[in-house]
């Protein structure tokens, strides 16, 4: 589990994508964050329950900064969530992050807004629960009294084209993978768009969709790296075919085997022991008919 959450955040920490993700989601792809504008940010933070100690970790998370002066002024701090399953109780994990975050300011001299973005990788849109009151009877005469809390969720399957375009790093493949696979499991892209960050995106499209047939695109050391998508389904389709052809022959053996042995059976319950040796295809063959019939000795050879 703990090399799942790794892989599912060394693609998004890179500068490039995760800068491409919030200009694609939050400012329909103009470059309002540059890479260079990001610096990292802590990801875990403390908390006491039931008189114990406890640590959250967000998946990504960076400030965005801008210089004054040399001096590095944080305009926003900004964390990426990833899911690949509907959480009911998201809106109180991310209440928790962006509480942690704000604490964080009463030790500092800045103070600056927290945003949380969740990506949804799951097949389905996240239809249901995404603020507190979706998540807590709070009665009516309370409400007044209880601030909500709205999460800000990004459904990665129902991106339109116009959306994707959006985006301009390796994230543009994931999410044009993922805005297609559910739906069309034969999906094919027809953009070429070179991969920048091969390793980490495809182990990333591998955790995300449970397909491990992307990472092991990367364990063949004698091919060079996939350049684009189209080439590493090519090489995930050619493997399969290979795979095919080797179980398919493995069948037929077996099958070849079996009738065989069939044949054998049937020469033996009929008396005809010479046939039945004749009929075995190598020696130990021919042993085990000994042991298991008391076929005699001058029969075995």
């Amino acid at each position: 589990m703990a090399e799942k959450d790794i892989i599912e955040k060394t693609l998004e920490a890179y500068n490039d994508v995760f800068a491409d993700i919030v200009n694609g989601l939050l400012f329909k792809g103009e470059k309002r964050i540059s890479e260079e504008s990001l610096v990292d940010a802590v990801t875990h933070s403390m908390y006491k329950s039931d008189f114990q100690i406890h640590e959250e970790e967000r998946d990504v998370a960076k400030y965005w900064v801008h210089q004054k002066k040399k001096i590095n002024v944080r305009i926003a701090f900004i964390g990426i969530e990833n899911q690949t399953q509907y959480d009911p109780d998201m809106p109180l994990r991310v209440i928790g992050y962006d509480g942690a975050a704000y604490r964080a300011q009463l030790f500092q001299e800045e103070r600056y807004p927290v945003i949380t973005l969740v990506l949804n990788f799951g097949p389905t849109k996240w239809n249901r629960v995404k603020s507190l009151y979706d998540r807590i009877e709070v009665p009516e005469e309370l409400k007044p009294f209880v601030n909500d809390y709205r999460i800000n969720v990004f459904d990665i399957v129902s991106l339109s084209e116009k959306e994707i375009g959006y985006f301009h790093s390796d994230f543009k493949i994931v999410a044009d993978y993922f805005s297609h696979i559910y739906t069309n499991p034969d999906y094919r892209p027809t953009d070429l768009k070179k991969f920048k960050h091969t390793d980490e995106l495809l182990k990333l499209i591998s955790v995300l969709a449970d397909d491990d047939r992307f990472e092991k695109i990367l364990e063949n050391k004698s091919e060079r790296r996939p350049k684009n998508m189209c080439e590493a389904i090519d090489r995930i389709y050619n493997s399969g075919v290979e795979e095919g052809k080797k179980e398919g022959k493995k069948e037929g053996k077996k099958e070849g085997e079996e009738k065989l042995g069939n044949l054998i059976k049937n020469l033996l319950d009929a008396g005809h022991i010479e046939d039945a040796v004749k009929a075995a295809t190598n020696k130990q063959y021919r042993q085990t008919l000994y042991a298991e019939y008391q076929i005699p000795d001058e029969n075995v050879s």
